[in-house]
Formats: C-alpha cells, sequence, structure tokens
C-alpha cells in the first residue's frame, strides 16, 4: 500500500474584519477559550500537514506575534480569494501532494472532514469541494452535482435558476486541489466579473474544462460557519455550549 500524498495547507487571514469592530484581528477573537485561527492550526496539526502557510494582510503583525513559527505571505490588496492563493502558491514552491485552502474565520472544520477531503483527489480527481446542507439556504452559492456526486458547477445564488436555488447543497468555499492542478489552474482565475477581483471558485469551470474531475464532500453545517462579526462569534459560541451540555 502507497503512502498517502503529503498535505500542505493555505489558511486565509488577510481580511480587515472591520465588522467585528474591534482593533483585535478578526481571526484572533476567541471561541471557547481559543483564537478561531487557534481552532483551524490545531486541526491542521492533527491531520499532520507537511507545511501550512498563512495569507496576511492587515493587522498581520498581530498574526505573527501570536503564531510565530507559521510561514506568512503577504496579499497586499484584498483581491479575491482567488488572488489570495495565488499569492500562497509561491511559498509552496516544488511542493508535490494536495493542498487544502481554509479560512482563519472558520474555526470547526475538523481533522476528519478535511482528511475525507483530501482522500478524495486522485490521480482522476483534481479538486474536491467541501459542500453542507444549510437550514437556510439563503444566498449561498449551490453545488450542482451530477449522479455519481461530481461536481458540475457552482453556481451564485444571483446568478441561479428557479430550479438551481431549489438545490439545499450549498458550497463552504473550503476546497482541496492537487498541487499539479492548483500551479496549473489558478493563474488562470480572471477577474473578468462586476467586482473585479480573483474568485477562488472559478477553478471548478476551469478544471471541468480540462476534463479533471471535482469531487464532492458534505460537512456539518457547524463545521463551515464564519465569523464576521461579534453577533456571529456569539451566536456560534452558544451552539458549542449547547453541544456540550447535549453530551453531558
Amino acid at each position: 500500500m502507497s503512502a498517502p500524498d503529503p498535505i500542505a495547507a493555505i489558511v486565509l487571514a488577510a481580511g480587515k474584519g472591520t465588522r467585528m469592530g474591534s482593533e483585535l484581528h478578526k481571526v484572533l477573537h476567541r471561541l471557547n477559550g481559543k483564537p478561531l485561527l487557534g481552532h483551524v492550526l490545531d486541526s491542521l496539526d492533527e491531520l499532520g500537514t507537511e507545511k501550512t502557510v498563512l495569507v496576511v494582510g492587515a493587522g498581520r503583525a498581530q498574526i505573527a506575534d501570536a503564531y510565530p513559527p507559521f510561514e506568512r505571505v503577504v496579499q497586499e490588496d484584498q483581491l479575491g480569494t482567488g488572488h489570495a492563493v495565488r499569492v500562497a502558491t509561491g511559498a509552496l514552491h516544488g511542493f508535490k501532494g494536495i493542498v487544502l485552502v481554509l479560512y482563519g474565520d472558520v474555526p470547526l472544520v475538523s481533522a476528519a472532514t478535511m482528511r475525507t477531503l483530501t482522500r478524495q483527489i486522485d490521480a482522476d480527481t483534481a479538486l474536491a469541494v467541501l459542500g453542507f446542507v444549510p437550514k437556510d439556504p439563503r444566498a449561498y452559492g449551490r453545488l450542482i452535482t451530477d449522479a455519481t456526486g461530481a461536481l458540475e458547477r457552482i453556481v451564485e445564488f444571483a446568478d441561479a435558476s428557479e430550479a438551481e436555488r431549489a438545490v439545499g447543497f450549498c458550497n463552504s468555499g473550503i476546497l482541496a486541489m492537487r498541487a499539479d492542478a492548483m500551479f496549473d489552474l489558478v493563474p488562470q482565475i480572471s477577474n473578468d466579473n462586476s467586482k473585479g477581483e480573483f474568485y477562488l471558485t472559478d477553478v471548478v469551470a476551469l478544471a471541468r474544462a480540462s476534463n479533471l474531475r471535482v469531487a464532492t464532500v458534505e460537512a456539518d453545517e457547524v463545521e463551515v460557519t464564519g465569523v464576521n462579526s461579534q453577533s456571529e462569534l456569539a451566536a456560534l459560541e452558544s451552539v458549542l455550549a449547547q453541544r456540550s451540555r447535549e453530551e453531558a
């Protein structure tokens, strides 16, 4: 039996987090006694990543002080998730394996879910996207899959038909990529859209255009819940407290 592919991670933490209303960097706010980013890094440690790269921007000195051992790359301008990953690819030059893309403000993705996601990657499957079925799909992007569960496309809510909006399987933004596919596809992402940003989700269409399969994995909604404000942080804290009471 061959050894599993090595895993690297890119953790996006460059956002200003202005909605938190605090001088403290968003990813350093505490959830259940630990910084949001700390939850992500602990799960990556449990997973056993070979390398982790933090994409930082505003407030990067705070992150450097809190987590000095981790390699950091700077995204000077906030030009989208695709741009953030492109900035990080230089730090992974020569890496052969699987690359996870995670978010410093999405703290509760477990090592087990990360492992399940990376195990979808093989010679034919270049990408694996983490989805979820929320109680209220709201304006999330929808994951449109075929009969085998492979991802055909991601449709943003604003562009979705009524039939597509009826799909409950939503995009978390978290994905895994074979490194060679990342180095090939990410530079092809364009910013030809209304916001002039580079969206990481565009790698799905690029992969499909190259006849590469894209897998999907379903996560629990709480695992992929992001934190953008103090109220969202408090709500997630309440969910964890409720779960602890139920487990007790």
